[in-house]
């Protein structure tokens, strides 16, 4: 696009949206908007970024975008880690960070209608002055928004008992690529009178359209939980009595190997030295059964374990969880990797990384969700060796292909973005594809919609 016709589509918009709108085109700020937090997801500078604050402005940017035929990209917080929301040279980027606002919440049918932008952890702490509860807990709940996780379907530690984002999503608002607003689904619990929709925008990574509102189901606020902590000689001792603690209904079940342990050990000394691997499991409910799973993870070769039902002893005893990915951090350049299988072959996808990380000279930490499978190997480089990028950006998509090798899968919470595409193809059908790509077609003639992500 030359400067000129650059400045006449700037002048356009403008006038579209009115004096009141924030739309951004100083090229010292508008890169600060042009990529989340996938590091080796290519980016270019946008032509403009709006920050909205209402769905009829998203709506007026994405008509004139269709009209012009220039590709928009939606971001929240950018706190994602598949290039999900990185512009492209040229791109219009639509910043939802201040369409923050909690419309309703409505403690009788436990429902709330919040703004895209909405900040997870925000939601939930005004849905517990009425006893209730948002659930979806990712790592980033803190600062992640709704919009964003629910454009990804994020998942979290509580999934193992309470599923990921889209269990939680009863209606959604949505701008189509023509501009055209739609809502799709009910706040009721239950609908079946159309086709559902609303579970093909739910984890499209703003390739149908860009979701501005969600109404989303609360839960009567569990009471706190009892925590389970193991350590056992190994990682495949620890899959295999995480697998028989899913009978004890966990909220949370995570599983953390020996090489990030090293990584914590040499931070915080904590008292890991000789575990081969750490099994975490807290309880909201059965709180009477947690001496029983205790031992039965003694059957597992346990090498020592403690539990405690008083919410006091719960930081101590999940913060080797915390610190797993901040330790590995700390010790150079990090590719985080999100990958799913059967949790019957948690130990061997383990096992198959570890060799990946000798064979390339890499350090590899894994630690994950043991209760769903999602594991996050987390593959450590120097600063500034280019040689050794390269070689963690190959660890990263021999990971993907042995999970898929294992039944699993590319992306288990953390989205398809603009690195894990040539992934895809690799286990669904060229029919499926083809039907997604028909799907994207009618939705999006003019292929505007955060073009080049999540589709193979």
């Amino acid at each position: 696009m030359s400067q000129i016709s650059r400045e006449n589509r700037l002048k356009e918009l403008r006038s579209i949206l009115g004096s009141s709108s924030t739309l951004i085109t100083d090229p010292d700020i508008t890169p600060t908007y042009s990529r989340d937090q996938a590091l080796f997801a290519d980016s270019g500078l946008p032509l403009c970024v709006l920050v909205a604050r209402t769905t009829q402005e998203i709506a007026q940017t994405v008509k004139f975008a269709n009209d012009h035929k220039i590709p928009v990209v939606a971001r929240g917080a950018g706190s994602g880690l598949s290039g999900g929301a990185n512009s492209v040279e040229g791109w219009i980027v639509i910043s939802l960070e201040k369409m923050t606002e909690i419309i309703e919440i409505d403690s009788v049918n436990q429902i709330a209608r919040v703004q895209a932008g909405t900040i997870n952890l925000d939601l939930d702490t005004a849905a517990k002055a009425d006893g209730l509860a948002y659930l979806p807990d990712p790592a980033s709940r803190s600062w992640s928004t709704i919009g964003g996780n629910v454009a990804t379907n994020a998942g979290g530690m509580c999934c193992v008992k309470y599923g990921v984002t889209s269990h939680h999503v009863r209606a959604i608002k949505v701008v189509l690529a023509s501009g055209e607003i739609v809502e799709l689904g009910k706040a009721t619990k239950k609908s079946v009178s159309t086709l559902d929709l609303l579970h093909l925008f739910i984890g499209s990574e703003g390739t149908l359209g860009i979701i501005t509102e969600i109404t989303v189901g609360l839960e009567v606020r569990p009471k706190p939980p009892a925590t389970l902590l193991g350590t056992f000689p190994g990682i495949t001792e620890a899959a295999a009595a995480a697998a028989a603690m899913l009978k004890f209904k966990p909220s949370m079940l995570e599983i953390i190997d020996h090489t990030t342990l090293k990584a914590v050990e040499a931070w915080h000394p904590i008292g890991f030295e000789v575990a081969g691997s750490v099994l975490l499991m807290q309880m909201d409910e059965n709180h009477h059964e947690l001496e029983q799973a205790l031992k039965a993870c003694e059957s597992f070769s346990m090498i020592d374990g403690v539990s405690s039902k008083d919410p006091a002893d719960a930081a101590d005893l999940l913060r080797v969880r915390q610190l797993a990915y901040p330790a590995l951090e700390r010790m150079g350049a990090t590719l985080l990797d999100d990958v799913a299988v059967p949790i019957s072959q948690i130990a061997e996808l383990v096992n198959q990384i570890e060799k990946i990380g000798q064979e390339r000279g890499l350090t590899i930490g894994i630690f994950g969700h043991a209760g769903d499978g999602n594991m996050h190997p987390t593959i450590v480089y120097e600063h500034g060796d280019d040689e050794a990028a390269a070689k963690a950006e190959l660890a990263f998509h021999d990971i993907i292909a042995i999970a898929q090798s294992l039944g699993g899968t590319a992306s288990g919470e953390h989205g398809i973005g603009s690195i894990k595409s040539a992934a895809v193809a690799k286990e669904i059908s060229p029919t499926v594809i083809a039907l997604q790509r028909g799907i994207k077609k009618l939705l999006d003639p003019n292929n505007i919609m955060n073009p080049g992500k999540k589709l193979p």
